[in-house]
């Protein structure tokens, strides 16, 4: 799969540990390298910022999508140009998933893990055929993979669905496992018995 732009959820705050928000820089940066956009949340802080900021520091090209309350509030990031304003967190959560050939997903809180919920359901449901991409930062996403896991051994999920989650601690590892992806068959209701 050819992937020109990239989905990243993320936190809108930076977390305790420091590597959480050079990972973010360096996420930008490296995809501005690659010639592929950053779309995400439209955010000048947290690992948001970091990751906008990483892409425009190598003249990358970052797409923000921000509900009009948000940047009522002054966090929209003032240096993307391509900032899309929409009315609600609904609208900007169906853009943001729109917009972009895969997504990944780095450390945040309720809102991000939510937002990769959402995406990982729309690719079971046949929604979408997009790859998804965790950057496990310093081993932030090992208990998600163990509830993942856990949700597989006791018939909820799946075991063909993890094949939609290529989970790395760096975006070489990432990228090159959207690039080999075969979209996963979606659930039919056999799969539901």
């Amino acid at each position: 799969m050819n992937v020109k732009k990239i989905t990243v959820f993320c936190g809108a705050k930076t977390g305790k540990n420091e590597n959480y928000e050079k990972a973010a820089f360096k996420l930008g940066r490296d995809a501005a390298k690659r010639n592929i956009t950053i779309v995400y949340g439209g955010g000048a802080t947290g690992l948001m910022g970091a990751v906008a900021n990483g892409a425009l520091s190598e003249q990358g090209h970052v797409t923000g999508v921000i509900p009009q309350f948000l940047v009522d509030r002054e966090v929209a990031h003032p240096g993307v140009k391509d900032m899309r304003i929409v009315q609600s967190m609904h609208q900007r959560k169906l853009e943001l998933e729109n917009e972009g050939d895969a997504v990944i997903m780095m450390p945040g809180g309720a809102g991000t893990l939510e937002e990769f919920f959402e995406v990982f359901t729309w690719g079971q449901l046949g929604l979408h055929e997009k790859p998804i991409g965790i950057l496990n930062v310093d081993g932030y996403f090992d208990a998600l993979k163990t509830v993942i896991d856990k949700s597989i051994e006791e018939g909820f999920l799946e075991e063909r669905y993890l094949d939609m989650l290529f989970i790395h601690d760096n975006l070489a590892d990432i990228v090159t496992g959207f690039e080999n992806y075969v979209p996963v068959a979606a659930r039919t209701n056999a799969d539901l018995k």
